[in-house]
């Protein structure tokens, strides 16, 4: 048994460091796949004519709500672009009583100095198209411009 003790114990080591190493590598390639994702939908966004971009389009105009900083409002205007005629004919007709309320519960959680600059606003614009996907039943959200912006402090 004596002799069995090193040998067990050097099996049990390089399990560990092969699990630990399987670990940290797949949040790498786990990373590498939302990025992926990311880059197809801009190719699908990409082919499209103009006349297809404006049928499958919609607007949000308007939004005028504060910060989670109580001293700073934020008055917006969106574009999404979905990816059928039929998810924007559902997205048309839920927009005001689904997808406004969406967008001012995220602005309430969201600080001024996010909105700042551009990386923020992507982080803030991939937040909001998460949540709103998570609303719709048919189709899907392809992309969110953000058309007008004005942050203010009160």
């Amino acid at each position: 048994m004596k002799k069995m003790l090193p040998w067990l114990i050097t099996i049990l080591l390089s399990i560990t460091l092969i699990v630990v190493a399987i670990v940290l590598l797949s949040d790498k390639f786990l990373g590498d796949n939302s990025k992926n994702q990311a880059t197809a939908n801009a190719a699908v966004v990409a082919k499209l004519s103009a006349n297809e971009i404006v049928s499958m389009s919609s607007e949000i105009t308007s939004i005028k709500t504060n910060l989670a900083d109580p001293y700073h409002i934020a008055s917006m205007a969106f574009a999404f672009q979905l990816n059928d005629k039929k998810a924007k004919e559902e997205f048309d007709k839920i927009k005001e009583i689904k997808i406004r309320p969406i967008i001012i519960k995220t602005l309430a959680d969201t600080k001024p100095e996010l909105l700042n600059d551009s990386k923020g606003r992507e982080q803030f614009i991939a937040k909001l198209q998460n949540l709103i996907n998570k609303s719709l039943t048919s189709g899907q959200l392809i992309q969110i411009d953000i058309t007008d912006i004005l942050i203010a402090e009160i």
